[in-house]
């Protein structure tokens, strides 16, 4: 809220060099920001009396812009991988999936390893399980397991994700 949009009685007001001017009405405030050729601009409603201060809005909405902005490039973003494997898969195709799902950690992302099954290979799954408990423990230098595997239609699912 700024200048005429704050109506409470009173307000606890800092002047634009940062010192406190003390409580008065929000009228008398209102007055030394346009005297001052500023804007009042409440910054925290919330307290008794709410705190108001005299500075240029358009400089403050900028500043806080640019916070925002600098803020957001700071966030690490985390994507979510897929590696797909199949129950008859060689050792050394394996190898190849454990240096791409490496890669994909070292980067910073999680890993969906999905172990997909087709036709008849839904009656051995329990000897497949090995497949993902091996791939686990190739990446277990730089991975730990986020959710275990489990069975999810016709594929099995695990998620790995970097070790801090």
């Amino acid at each position: 809220m700024i200048n005429e949009q704050i109506r409470d009685k009173e307000v606890r007001l800092i002047g634009e060099d940062g010192q406190v001017l003390g409580i008065m009405s929000s009228k008398d405030a209102l007055k030394l920001a346009k005297e001052a050729e500023l804007d009042l601009v409440k910054i925290a409603p919330q307290a008794k009396p709410p705190v108001c201060k005299i500075i240029d809005y358009g400089k403050y909405r900028y500043e806080m812009a640019r916070k925002e902005k600098e803020a957001k490039k700071k966030q690490k973003t985390m994507e979510i991988k897929e590696v797909r494997l199949s129950p008859n898969i060689d050792t050394n195709d394996l190898n190849t999936k454990v240096n791409q799902a490496r890669k994909f950690l070292n980067h910073g992302d999680k890993v969906k390893v999905t172990l997909r099954f087709r036709g008849r290979e839904l009656a051995h799954v329990e000897q497949t399980k090995g497949i993902l408990d091996e791939f686990a423990e190739q990446l277990s230098d730089i991975a730990v397991i986020d959710k275990p595997a489990k069975f999810e239609g016709r594929s099995m699912i695990m998620f790995l994700t970097q070790k801090r």
